[in-house]
């Protein structure tokens, strides 16, 4: 289900209850993990290019062009106004203006934000933007959001931190303005843009996956995601959906041992994960590890 189609099933409740999920688990198990030996997604490595501690934009523009060349299949960026680690007034840069050189800069990678705060944009403009990314790119835009979690943005720019569930019904709200803003601009996408959602968590994020997304991004260890990824399969099912229409996107951690990250990589993509999406921060922007997955998806393809 792409996004524009998403809207036929907002009369669906967004905040679907742990119990009314719970119904038939047993059965409905056995035909969950037979759906998700189908999944026909091909296996794409994806490179966070994380926009801080880079003083000259060209460090940026440098690792695109070395990420691209290196045959990684997608570029992420994040959302954020300070860097997340390190020197906590370090060189920092805003995400969709990035977005928009590195459309016109790339060629053939797919790219987007890992993810994009619902808080900072209106839904409408957000979804403006999206779309004129999506054209100047040639339709490679993939369109991650979340719903925000870092205060200090929230605190240094003026925007209401609230709770993590006040945020979330945000996302609710925003997401079928989102949808509705994106059928009504003219010129329309050039394809139905890619929906990515961030998080796993179970009564509020996993229902809105199972409604609009077309990838669900985890941050989890292998044991919580096959758990996470159960929930989430009951959740389409409340809806109608089959959850092998959902690309499974995962962060692969690297800290040097080659061996554990590939032994991670073989058990996730188990689980019916295909996105595989590793991490670097300037100002270096080291691209060892996207190399490493992405020799270890050309030896398995």
């Amino acid at each position: 289900m792409h996004i524009v189609a998403a809207l036929m099933l907002f009369a669906h409740a967004v905040t679907v209850s742990i119990a009314g999920a719970s119904r038939g688990r047993g059965v409905r198990g056995a035909r969950v993990r037979a759906t998700l030996e189908t999944m026909s997604f091909p296996v794409r490595i994806g490179v966070q290019l994380q926009p801080q501690h880079a003083p000259d934009y060209g460090l940026i523009r440098d690792a695109v062009l070395r990420a691209e060349d290196l045959g990684v299949d997608v570029l992420f960026n994040w959302d954020h106004f300070y860097p997340l680690y390190g020197d906590p007034e370090g060189a920092h840069y805003e995400c969709w203006t990035m977005l928009g050189a590195w459309a016109e800069q790339t060629e053939r990678v797919e790219f987007g934000p890992l993810v994009t705060c619902n808080s900072y944009r209106n839904p409408e403009l957000l979804a403006d933007m999206a779309r004129t990314v999506d054209h100047i790119s040639g339709g490679r835009l993939i369109f991650g959001i979340g719903s925000g979690w870092f205060e200090r943005d929230y605190t240094e720019y003026g925007y209401e931190f609230g709770t993590k569930g006040s945020r979330l019904d945000e996302l609710a709200t925003s997401l079928p303005r989102i949808t509705d803003r994106l059928g009504k601009l003219n010129p329309a996408p050039l394809r139905d843009i890619p929906l990515m959602i961030g998080g796993s968590g179970p009564r509020k994020t996993l229902p809105l996956v199972a409604q609009y997304a077309n990838i669900w991004h985890a941050f989890l260890g292998v044991d919580s995601y096959r758990e996470k990824s159960a929930l989430l399969a009951e959740y389409c099912a409340e809806v109608g959906r089959d959850p092998a229409e959902i690309e499974r996107s995962a962060e692969v951690r690297y800290e040097g041992d080659k061996a554990a990250t590939l032994a991670y990589t073989d058990d996730i993509t188990a689980e019916g994960v295909s996105l595989l999406t590793v991490a670097t921060s300037g100002p270096d922007y080291d691209l060892s590890a996207a190399e490493l997955l992405c020799d270890w998806r050309d030896a398995n393809s």
